[in-house]
């Protein structure tokens, strides 16, 4: 199996890749998602990975969780799942590993393999997609983009909710999608990398607080909140850092526990502070009207222009976050 020492520094002796650590591994499959994404031809005859973790899992909700069992049973059922689908994830990972060759080939497709499962560039390019006809004055064309980021009916959404929605995902997105899966695989390597994306897209899937899945989702969407309580943490800070704004980090310490998600509110506020605009807020799901608390309460609603201001701090948080990669990469071959 390819395990990190304690120290997360190194890969294992019997991997002999002993100039190779997980920070560069990670720094590498991250370089190779900027550049190039997932490319087509890939996705054409492979699809995605995490595609085929989604098709897991709902071939798994489909057998397993029953309308007729009860709260109890369909819960443990959730946990099997759970239990069944990061070990899946996590042990092809290991198996992956173990299979490439003790050289630079090996590193190469195994950042390749790595880079699709951190998602900066699609979500920088899904919030364009928003910001565009937003800017024009096109709501029908934004409404339609920001419904690829989030879950909540954008029908209802005037500009300022589908900005709001958008910034909302940015924030959030650049804990889940970016800082979570670096983060665990600096830990871990690449199983720790997909392990973590199998942990979150169980959740996307899973964790929706209605009557299907309030039971058999309530163990994916607890893992969630524990593998991402210092990413959010950690993002929020990126956040701030990039923001060069005091009011940042104001908002963030005192409004960040405020959101109904133990971790998502850190990144959010963060950004509405920096931004001077509030997120969060009523929302509609499931045709119902969901009275969320304000983050940054009394401050204006966001505009289109705040999706680029928003899309600049993302690009310098990314940067930052790039900086300090590199400083665990050296660090890690020193140690």
């Amino acid at each position: 199996m390819t395990a990190m020492r304690c120290s997360g520094a190194r890969y294992d002796q019997d991997r002999r890749r002993d100039t190779v650590t997980a920070g560069a591994l990670m720094l590498a499959a991250w370089a190779v998602e900027l550049i190039l994404g997932w490319p087509d031809p890939l996705f054409r005859r492979l699809r995605h990975p995490v595609v085929w973790i989604g098709a897991l899992i709902r071939t798994m909700e489909v057998r397993l969780n029953r309308p007729g069992l009860t709260f109890a049973a369909r819960y443990a059922l959730g946990g099997v799942s759970v239990l069944i689908v990061t070990t899946a994830a996590g042990g092809i990972a290991v198996l992956v590993t173990r299979a490439l060759p003790d050289n630079g080939f090996g590193f190469a497709v195994e950042a390749l393999v790595g880079s699709a499962f951190i998602a900066s560039r699609s979500l920088h390019a899904h919030v364009v997609a928003v910001a565009k006809p937003l800017r024009a004055g096109d709501l029908a064309c934004a409404r339609t983009a920001v419904s690829m980021l989030v879950g909540r009916d954008p029908a209802s959404m005037q500009r300022p909710g589908v900005a709001r929605a958008a910034l909302e995902s940015l924030a959030e997105n650049t804990s889940d999608g970016v800082v979570a899966p670096i983060f665990w695989g600096v830990l871990f390597g690449l199983p720790g990398l997909v392990a973590y994306k199998a942990i979150n897209t169980l959740d996307s899937m899973l964790g929706h607080r209605n009557k299907r899945f309030e039971a058999y989702g309530g163990i994916a969407a607890r893992l969630d909140d524990v593998a991402n309580w210092v990413p959010a943490r950690l993002t929020g800070m990126l956040l701030v850092v990039s923001a060069g704004r005091s009011a940042a980090w104001r908002v963030m310490i005192r409004d960040g526990r405020r959101h109904r998600s133990p971790n998502a509110g850190w990144p959010e506020a963060a950004l509405a502070g920096a931004l001077g605009v509030r997120l969060s807020g009523p929302r509609v799901y499931d045709n119902q009207l969901r009275h969320e608390p304000w983050l940054n309460p009394g401050a204006r609603d966001p505009s289109a222009q705040d999706l680029w201001r928003g899309l600049a701090i993302y690009r310098r948080a990314l940067a930052l976050g790039a900086v300090l990669l590199l400083g665990v990469a050296v660090a890690e071959r020193t140690w």
